[in-house]
């Protein structure tokens, strides 16, 4: 696997996944840090010594399949090395992620692969089905038994707590929702917020994990933060349209989404009864914890990417 950056740490997710779960082995390389957030490394290259970077090379020479990330292609150098040298025999997988660049020019993208004859291509949300209608959806893996991943259980007493991590505040409703939340501050309702900013992915987690409510966004699709809260039996609030409530439905055969559903008309008076009612929350945190071990495991969700790559050799 290939990255620039790696999105979210969902590549280094599917590498340890593939590694832990399967008969193949991956290696994931990447180039540079976006963020505070300090994923998880395998083949950072700034990090590396000489001998680690002529690994990469070895790497390449014995792949069998190039995974690219995004916008990165066989013209991405990595440690001095190109891909494009090392592709005579090699199955090539694009996997897209939301990148401004292609939610901005999804036809460039998708003409560029027609040029190049390269019909394997992946995204990483049911939204971007529609960009790049081609292409497959491939969900993100959680390794929902890591213990930052686990539920934590309610403390009694405890004052309810709120939490948002934002990469962007412009595509995760940050100002709707800090409106919303004054109003009911304002009311004398009993809870606390955490803006989650420049952070370590660790610390987020922990800070999530404590939270009793994590608002994701209403965007209509759903972000990494929303699995890993699910994960954690976090009772999470996100707006998700009809296509992406149908898709994952569909290819997780649940009866029923993990999440509180939300809208911009709705989020106060759903905000206010999620504060208020305790039943509701822990209703949703324990369905949000059952749904991602039953239909969003690593087991599951790494046999879909298996099942892929087997069928781009057929």
């Amino acid at each position: 696997m290939l990255a620039i950056n790696d999105p979210a740490g969902t590549a280094i997710a599917f590498t340890n996944a593939i590694n832990r779960y399967t008969e193949h082995t991956c290696r994931l390389v990447t180039k540079e840090l976006r963020y505070t957030c300090l994923f998880e490394k395998d083949l950072h290259e700034e990090w590396l010594d000489a001998a680690e970077k002529q690994e990469v090379g070895v790497l390449m020479e014995e792949a069998d399949i190039f995974h690219f990330h995004m916008t990165c292609d066989e013209d991405t150098p990595f440690c001095g090395f190109l891909p494009r040298d090392f592709m005579d025999r090699t199955i090539i997988v694009h996997h897209h992620h939301g990148h401004p660049d292609f939610r901005g020019d999804p036809v460039k993208f998708e003409r560029k692969y027609d040029e190049r004859a390269r019909t394997n291509r992946l995204v990483s949300t049911p939204d971007l089905l529609k960009l790049l209608p081609s292409s497959r959806w491939q969900p993100n893996i959680i390794p929902i038994h890591d213990v930052l991943y686990l539920p934590r259980p309610d403390i009694k007493g405890e004052t309810v707590q709120i939490a948002h991590a934002p990469t962007r505040k412009d595509l995760k409703n940050t100002n709707e929702l800090l409106h919303v939340l004054k109003k009911l501050n304002d009311e004398g309702l009993p809870f606390g917020f955490t803006m989650i900013e420049n952070k370590t992915h660790a610390e987020c987690l922990r800070v999530k994990r404590r939270a009793h409510i994590v608002f994701d966004h209403l965007q209509g699709y759903f972000g990494i933060s929303s699995l890993e809260s699910l994960s954690q039996g976090r009772c999470v609030v996100a707006g998700l349209d009809d296509w992406n409530r149908r898709n994952i439905l569909e290819l997780t055969g649940a009866e029923r989404l993990p999440w509180f559903l939300s809208s911009l008309d709705t989020l106060e008076d759903d905000l206010r009864e999620l504060i208020l009612n305790h039943e509701t929350r822990m209703a949703y945190g324990h369905y949000a914890r059952t749904f991602m071990e039953t239909y969003w495991n690593e087991q599951r969700m790494i046999s879909h990417l298996i099942d892929f790559y087997e069928s781009c050799a057929c």
